[in-house]
C-alpha cells in the first residue's frame, strides 16, 4: 500500500542547495548537501539533463547501489511531464531525510496527471507515471495554492 502525501509548503523559486554537516572518519567535518531546489523554465527541455546532473551530485553518497539511478530516472519523468504538459515554469525539490529521498516537482497548473496504460503505438509517450508507480516506494499528487506537486519517495536501502 502506498503512503499518503505529507507536509508541503510554499512554492520555492530559484535554485539553491541546503547543507548538513557530516563527520568524517578523521574527526573533521564536511558539508553535504541535503536538499536541492531548482527552477525549471517553461518548456525548457534542456532542464531535464540539468536536473539529473544536479540530483546525481546531491546523491553522491546516498543509498545502496542503483538507488540513485532509479531516483534520476523518476526525476526525469516528473520534470519532463511538468515541462511538456504545462505551459508554465516548475520547481524541482529533492530532499534527503532520515526516511530516505523525497523528490517533488511543483507546477502551476491544477489539472492532475492521469496514469495511462502505455500504448505500443505511442512510442515513448505515456510511460512516465507507470515507471514512477512501479519503482518508487511511495508517490502521489497533492494540490498547492496555484497548482500541484507530483512527488515520489525512495528508501536509501530499497527492496
Amino acid at each position: 500500500m502506498k503512503r499518503q502525501a505529507r507536509g508541503g509548503g510554499p512554492v520555492a523559486i530559484g535554485a539553491s542547495s541546503a547543507k548538513t554537516v557530516e563527520e568524517k572518519a578523521d574527526g573533521g567535518t564536511q558539508a553535504q548537501p541535503s536538499q536541492l531546489r531548482q527552477r525549471l523554465g517553461r518548456a525548457d527541455l534542456k532542464a531535464v539533463p540539468e536536473a539529473r546532473r544536479a540530483l546525481r551530485e546531491l546523491l553522491t553518497h546516498w543509498g545502496r547501489p542503483g538507488r540513485s539511478e532509479i531516483a534520476e530516472l523518476l526525476t526525469s519523468e516528473l520534470v519532463t511531464n511538468a515541462l511538456v504538459h504545462t505551459d508554465h515554469d516548475a520547481v524541482l525539490i529533492a530532499t534527503i531525510g532520515p526516511r530516505g529521498l523525497r523528490v517533488e516537482v511543483r507546477d502551476f497548473v491544477a489539472r492532475r496527471p492521469r496514469l495511462r496504460v502505455p500504448n505500443a503505438d505511442d512510442g515513448t509517450h505515456g510511460r512516465g507515471l507507470v515507471l514512477v508507480q512501479s519503482l518508487a516506494d511511495a508517490w502521489g499528487v497533492r494540490a498547492h495554492g496555484v497548482g500541484k506537486a507530483v512527488w515520489f519517495e525512495l528508501d536509501a536501502q530499497g527492496a
